[in-house]
Formats: C-alpha cells, structure tokens, sequence
C-alpha cells in the first residue's frame, strides 16, 4: 500500500535502496514546496533587475498621466466653439500659442481661440478636447494664424485625463512578479531606479562517478564527460539561480558526504547527478542513510528518473537527480525549477499545462506516468506533440529540440496517434 509520509530518514542504507515506495509526482511536489522558504531582499539598480523577482509590492507613486495628456498632433480647442460647425459652415479659431512635448503650456484657452498641439504634450486649461490636424485648415491673415473646423467635436476627445491610465497608490506590480522588458518600463515610469529583488538562490552542483572526464579531457575507453553538470549549470541560470561551483564527487561516501554538507555551509542549496539508482557505487543512498537531514521521497511514479531523491536539512535541499542526462533534465524541471521559483518569491508555482492532440504512436509501455520530451507544433488553430526523437533516458541529443514534456498515463498500451495527451510547456517557464 503506497504511503504519503516522507521516508524514516533513520532507515539504513539496505532499505533505502530495495524498499523503496514510489509517489506520485504532484505528491512529491507538495512535499517540496512546504519546506521553501523565499530568499534574503536585496537592493540593486534597475539596470540590473532583468529577470529577477521583485520582493516588495510596487505602487504607482503618481498618478498617471500626472496632467493632461494629447492624444495626437493637433489643436487643443474649447469644444463648444464648434457645436454650429458643419463643412458649409466651418468655424474658425485663432492660434494663440505652440506646445511641444516637454512644455508648460503659458496661455489659458477661451472662446474663439486654439493651441497647436504635440502628441503626449499638456493640454492647456480651458481645452476640453484635441482636434487631429487632418481634420482641420490653416489660414495665414493680417500675422495671425487661424484653423477651421468642418465638425461639431465631442468634450475630452483625444485628451487623456490624469490618472486615466493608473491613480496614484495603486498596486501595480505585487511581489513575486519576474522583472521583463514592460515592468521595468513601468519601474522607471514611476521613477524606482533602484528595487528590491529577493536574492538569487546560491547553488552547488555536484556530479558523481569514476567514469567522469573533466569536459576538457581527452575521452579514454569507459570514461565519458561529465555534461550533466554543465547541463544544470545552464539550467540553473535560465531560472534564475546563481551556481556557485560544478564539481565532480568521488565514489567513496565519507568524502561526498563531507563535501555535500560543506557545501551546504555556503550556499541555498545543493544539486547532484548519478548515485541514486541501486548499485553498489550509488553513493548517494548510503549518504541519505547516514545524514541528519530528512528526506521527503527517494523514489517517484514516473518515467524517467524514478530513483530521483529529495531531501532536506537545515531547511536546505539536496537534490539527487538522475545521473542519465534525459531523467536529469525532466528532474530539474519538475522539481527544482519551481524551488527556485518559490526561494524568489513566485506565488504560484504550478507548471505550465496545455492539451494537445499526439501526432505519433508512443507504444512503449510504463507502470508509471512517462514525461516524454517532445516538440509543440500548430495546425488549422489545434496544438500537437509528437516525441522529440528515441525515447530513453540516457539520450543526451534530444535536449536542445525538447519545448514540452508531453505526459503518457502509466498503462500498458502506451498512447495512439490521435490521443489527447496533457503536456507541460518547456517554453513558458517563467
């Protein structure tokens, strides 16, 4: 009978390797998630706030616009002057002044007298609506200037009122909200030069195995790279976290073990590849067997990457992801990019869903829900996925083409042509 509590974190290392009992990944999300804790506030120049989270709710200091705006070039006019107006009958209005953008207007508008105006330029009292310059014609006499109007024109037609766009005090940014191109425009509307930013969650990355190569190393027989840590490197920095240092582990416990809880010493958190499965070089078990931290899972319902293991101390995590690349990268999306989502103070930290139509048979079958990587496409106005390429975990290429992971229910048939599959966006993580 499958349980929802965590793991006994006193278990010894044989039953957390062979008695293992999975859970659900939305289980082992909320299991997660009660344990984040939102990161430190700093201060940083606006120039630099680009794809931080904001840390304090941001209200309009003034209102905006702050005076009466035009909405076009044109004349600024007292509409009642051209109640009468008709193209037989035009009325005209005597200019008595230019406003361009960035100027006080000087003269009041009365009866029988007009402004020339520039877009975004102050409306000068007495004005109660912009005339377009198409709509008008100039007439040069005795050095005056005049325009005439052919319409009635309505009160407050392309004048924006203050505080038409936002009033002053208004909430317009809460906390937790990511800092793109159109909230910094209104960070600097409302003149924040500076914002408050939860810091950036500080990372370690470890990857374990004698069969890791430095990535500048020559590749010798049984020995591969270790792109898995530049992998999360990358990974890291796309959602917002700051990795500290990528380093390999040795396959002995006592030294990773040090070197793990050193590690926690000086940053948020901790991240590690390979070690989790059963082998006997998996050190990764032995060291949750013997640490004083809890672990919340070690062993998930999904495909792939079900050995990945989650625990915390301190209030810090550490992340034991799947040493195959493929289960890897559906590790950290799953569970590590909405950690560092909450450390900065998103609220909602649900992933984002879609429905789709399946576009190719999957017929690999799984005991277990399979998040599959796959490739969105767009036709007649329906969305489709199809798999990405060969389906297993230990695949690498298949990566960098993956904007989804298309969602294949655990059953024995797999999933037909056709199907209507659910899918998580890899290109709306924000």
């Amino acid at each position: 009978m499958q349980t929802n509590e965590p793991p006994d974190k006193n278990k010894d290392s044989h039953s957390l390797r062979f008695g293992r009992k999975p859970i659900k990944v939305m289980e082992a999300q909320n299991r997660i998630r009660s344990h984040i804790q939102t990161g430190k506030v700093e201060t940083i120049p606006l120039t630099e706030s680009d794809g931080r989270y904001l840390a304090i709710d941001i209200l309009a200091s003034d209102d905006l616009p702050h005076f009466r705006r035009s909405g076009m070039d044109g004349f600024a006019i007292y509409t009642a002057d051209t109640q009468k107006a008709s193209r037989e009958n035009p009325v005209w209005l005597e200019v008595i002044e230019e406003i361009p953008c960035g100027s006080v207007p000087r003269k009041t508008i009365s009866s029988g007298k007009a402004t020339r105006i520039m877009t975004g330029a102050a409306v000068p009292d007495g004005a109660d609506a912009v005339v377009m310059i198409e709509m008008t014609n100039t007439l040069e006499k005795d050095g005056k200037t005049y325009i005439s109007i052919p319409r009635a024109i309505p009160q407050g037609e392309n004048i924006a009122p203050i505080g038409s766009e936002i009033n002053k005090g208004t909430l317009i940014l809460p906390k937790g909200t990511k800092i793109n191109a159109g909230v910094i425009a209104l960070l600097a509307t409302f003149g924040y030069a500076e914002v408050s930013v939860y810091q950036q969650p500080k990372v370690a990355i470890f990857a374990t195995g004698s069969e890791l190569l430095d990535v500048d190393e020559p590749l010798v027989p049984g020995k591969i790279r270790n792109s898995n840590g530049y992998l999360l490197l990358s990974l890291l920095q796309q959602a917002g976290a700051k990795p500290i240092s990528q380093l390999k582990l040795p396959d002995d416990v006592q030294q990773a073990k040090s070197a793990i809880l050193q590690a926690l010493d000086e940053v948020d958190f901790v991240i590690t590849t390979g070690g989790v499965s059963v082998g006997d070089y998996d050190i990764l078990v032995d060291i949750f067997a013997e640490w004083d931290g809890q672990m919340l899972f070690n062993k998930l319902a999904m495909r792939p990457g079900s050995p990945t293991t989650v625990g915390v101390r301190n209030q810090q995590f550490l992340f034991a992801l799947s040493g195959n690349p493929g289960a890897c990268f559906v590790g950290f999306e799953l569970f590590v990019r909405p950690t560092i989502w909450g450390m900065q103070g998103k609220t909602n930290l649900e992933l984002p869903m879609f429905t789709a139509t399946l576009l190719e048979d999957f017929s690999k079958p799984s005991p277990f829900d399979r998040y599959v990587r796959g490739i969105t496409s767009y036709q007649n106005g329906k969305v489709y996925v199809r798999p990405v390429g060969v389906e297993k975990s230990s695949i690498t290429l298949t990566i960098k083409d993956a904007d989804c992971l298309i969602i294949i229910p655990a059953g024995g048939r797999g999933a037909s042509t056709g199907d209507i599959v659910q899918a998580i966006s890899l290109k709306n993580m924000e």
